[in-house]
């Protein structure tokens, strides 16, 4: 632009220039000195060959950009299939451990169902082999009251009458205890059956929540894989994208410099039209009055209308958001200053050491972006209610766009550029970009606080 505009400059300034410097030449010496050859002035088939080169890598920019931006599509939906199986398999984990509790009480209440049980059985055992050795005693004294020798110890008819009663309760006492045990060993043996019942549900729900922790554990490194293979197919179109791009550039500016030198020469060769003209006016007056400061008084004398800048702080915004391209990739990270350490979430970001690097997330660019305009908070989610709501028809340079949904909520934002480009701290293991406004689950809104 310098050299252009010092091009322009000179040619506006050609009239009086070669007219003085003419009347000098000729009226000192007489006689003409060497002037310098003119520009090089390309041909058109060179230019156009240039033009054609410069429009293929821009349609290869363009095929790029449009498979980049189904990748990135595809990416984020793989990105949101990750975090739906990462708590899917967090609900199989909390379900399988409350399986296994529930299994191993279950397990503890059979134990002591089946001790219960056992118990009663050999108090039955030792009850009625007690009531079998009273039986046997009776019997062979000949009586159904017991031993004949509690009557002959007896001291007098009142201890006989009393012994004669305890030995009739006895032998009616221990038929009720058995009675009684007999009641208590089948209850204790339903409840062994009902804890042995309630054991093999337990361990029935413990084997299938393992096998849906199992279950949801590949569901999940198969959409890690997934995320990944894909993340890397972005890598590498991202590179050839940005290589295109670069060719792209080298490209235009092939163009750019042949027009500049086509521009220069037809500059230069109008200028020499200007001198040979005041070359022949000026031999005409050399005899009678020379004049070498004549013909610039049509040169324009004002200067050049510039307009003032437009939304300063926008663009204040803008380059401070710009200013940290490159920029890791950190969960967490960023704050008005600058870029921070990143944070533990327990699962992608950990994955990728964001708690290890120094960067922004999504939202913590925005933070440092609009440092100097509005605080904001560290939510994506809040970030959306933070200023006016325009319509994304309506968004222009400097607006947050925002990605999410009433379901999910908000999970991203970037800012507009312009041009349907923006710029944004995209995700774990990438880094700060400018990149094609993704419009696959964008919020219907942009939020807008300048103007």
């Amino acid at each position: 632009m310098r050299g252009e505009t010092g091009s322009g400059a000179g040619a506006r300034r050609g009239t009086t220039i070669g007219a003085l410097g003419i009347a000098l030449l000729l009226g000192v010496t007489g006689t003409a000195i060497a002037v310098p050859p003119p520009p090089p002035n390309p041909s058109d088939s060179e230019i156009n060959s240039s033009k054609s080169e410069a429009n293929a890598k821009a349609g290869d920019v363009g095929r790029l950009t449009n498979q980049l931006a189904q990748a990135e599509s595809k990416l984020a939906q793989l990105n949101d299939d990750v975090e739906l199986k990462m708590e899917e398999a967090n609900k199989a984990r909390v379900d399988a451990g409350t399986a296994q509790d529930e299994a191993a009480q279950a397990d503890r209440d059979a134990q002591a169902a089946r001790a219960e049980s056992d118990a009663a059985q050999a108090a039955i055992d030792k009850a009625r082999a007690d009531l079998d050795r009273f039986a046997a005693a009776s019997f062979q004294q000949g009586s159904k009251v017991g031993s004949v020798s509690a009557y002959l110890t007896a001291n007098s008819p009142k201890e006989l009458l009393g012994r004669a009663q305890m030995l009739d309760a006895v032998g009616g006492s221990r038929l009720n205890a058995l009675d009684t045990m007999k009641r208590a060993q089948t209850d204790k043996s339903n409840k062994d059956a009902t804890a042995r019942k309630k054991l093999e549900i337990a361990q029935e729900r413990k084997r299938a929540a393992e096998a849906a922790k199992r279950e949801a554990d590949n569901a999940q490194s198969a959409a890690q894989h997934a995320q990944d293979t894909q993340a890397n197919q972005n890598e590498r179109l991202e590179a050839d994208k940005a290589n295109v791009e670069k060719q792209l550039f080298e490209a235009q500016q092939k163009v750019s410099g042949l027009q500049g030198q086509r521009q220069r020469y037809e500059d230069w060769k109008a200028q020499k039209a200007r001198e040979d003209e005041e070359r022949a006016r000026q031999a005409a007056l050399a005899a009678s009055r020379p004049s070498p400061s004549q013909g610039g008084g049509g040169l324009p004398t004002g200067r050049p209308v510039q307009s003032a800048p437009a939304g300063a702080s926008v663009e204040a915004v803008v380059r401070r958001a710009l200013a940290q391209l490159g920029v890791v990739y950190a969960w967490g990270g960023g704050n008005t200053s600058g870029p921070t350490r990143g944070i533990r979430d327990g699962g992608t970001a950990d994955r990728y050491g964001d708690y290890n690097k120094i960067g922004f997330d999504c939202s913590g660019l925005m933070i440092y972006a609009f440092a100097g305009v509005r605080s904001l908070p560290h939510y994506s989610g809040y970030q959306y209610n933070a200023g006016r709501k325009v319509p994304l028809s309506q968004m222009r340079r400097g607006d947050m766009l925002f990605w999410g949904g009433s379901a999910r909520g908000i999970h991203h934002v970037a800012m507009y550029l312009g041009n349907g480009q923006m710029v944004e701290a995209p995700q774990s293991g990438l880094r700060v970009r400018i990149a094609p406004v993704r419009y696959g689950g964008i919020m219907p809104y942009a939020t807008r606080l300048i103007g």
